[in-house]
């Protein structure tokens, strides 16, 4: 836990609220050492913590860093995941023309883990609408990430896009609960869904470590193998078991869409096939889509130089 809690935030920002979710004297930013020179900054970016109240009263954690009066990039991580999926992008140059904001969102890292509390698309969509209020930002451009796309949806069904300048989809979970969707995940992923919704320890453990191994396509370091998972095993089993509940089709609302895309998606993903990104791109009129060859579930970390600078030139498009 201290390990995480070192990575998580600095509190340097008068805006800082709860500090309670990092040690005061962590003073490392969302930096991970030893990643070979990957950063352009041999400092880490100060990062400003939020807590933001969303729907019924749930505390979501938001970390916002970068340009403040710059375009919003609104980043939303994926399945058992946190905010500190983005430390590839919170690090990089992106942070010297761009608001880097990352939510944990509701079950997940920092954030309240209530139960019976997922399974309402217009939860999660009030969530989101809650830290844009909140944090004031101006038409942001969306970057949803796997179940990070679900959300991105839930908040068009409820919200539509007259307030979103672009949206990034990234490895997406479109739709969920049907034969349909089913058919867009990987056999890994399918292969273990009971492990990931069982409330016993030492099953969940090793599902949850095989689901990590999952989540890039090349073997990655020890030190960041242990990072993800203990933020993966943060979330509890309850969380895990009502996302994979949720029975959703958010074609209808793709369909609509107007706003500027981008679809980026690993042709090695074992855990949402790009098929998922092929069927998106059907159902969007317009989506631009890049895929990365040699790269799993985590393209904005297993490619990041190439990430950042396509999300740059998007967003470049969008405002």
């Amino acid at each position: 836990m201290d390990d995480i809690h070192s990575l998580a935030v600095q509190t340097s920002s008068p805006s800082v609220r709860n500090p309670t979710l990092t040690r005061p004297d962590s003073s490392s930013g969302m930096r991970e050492p030893g990643l070979d020179g990957d950063y352009p900054f041999s400092e880490p970016i100060p990062v400003r913590l939020h807590t933001v109240q969303g729907a019924g009263g749930v505390s979501l954690a938001v970390y916002d860093a970068g340009d403040l009066y710059g375009p919003t990039l609104l980043f939303l991580h994926g399945f058992s995941q946190c905010h500190l999926s983005w430390r590839r992008q919170f690090q990089s140059a992106l942070g010297l023309g761009f608001r880097l904001v990352a939510v944990d969102l509701r079950g997940h890292g920092y954030s309240d883990k209530p139960r019976g509390a997922y399974g309402d698309g217009r939860l999660w969509a009030d969530d989101l609408q809650a830290v844009i209020s909140s944090l004031q930002l101006e038409r942001p451009l969306l970057v949803g990430w796997s179940y990070g796309a679900m959300v991105v949806a839930d908040y068009l069904r409820h919200y539509g896009q007259a307030h979103l300048s672009g949206i990034h989809f990234v490895s997406p979970m479109v739709k969920s609960g049907s034969e349909e969707a089913f058919a867009l995940l990987a056999p890994e992923m399918l292969g273990l869904i009971p492990g990931l919704f069982t409330h016993e320890e030492p099953a969940c453990r090793s599902t949850l470590e095989t689901f990590v191994s999952l989540l890039h396509h090349a073997p990655v370091s020890a030190q960041t193998r242990n990072l993800v998972l203990g933020y993966t095993q943060q979330v509890p089993a309850h969380v895990r078991e009502s996302l994979g509940s949720r029975s959703v089709d958010n074609d209808d609302v793709l369909h609509r869409l107007t706003l500027p895309v981008l679809v980026t998606h690993g042709l090695q993903d074992r855990i949402v096939l790009p098929d998922s990104s092929h069927h998106l791109a059907s159902v969007v009129p317009d989506a631009q889509v890049s895929f990365y060859p040699g790269v799993g579930h985590s393209p904005f970390w297993e490619d990041s130089r190439r990430f950042n600078r396509e999300l740059a030139a998007f967003a470049a498009r969008c405002w």
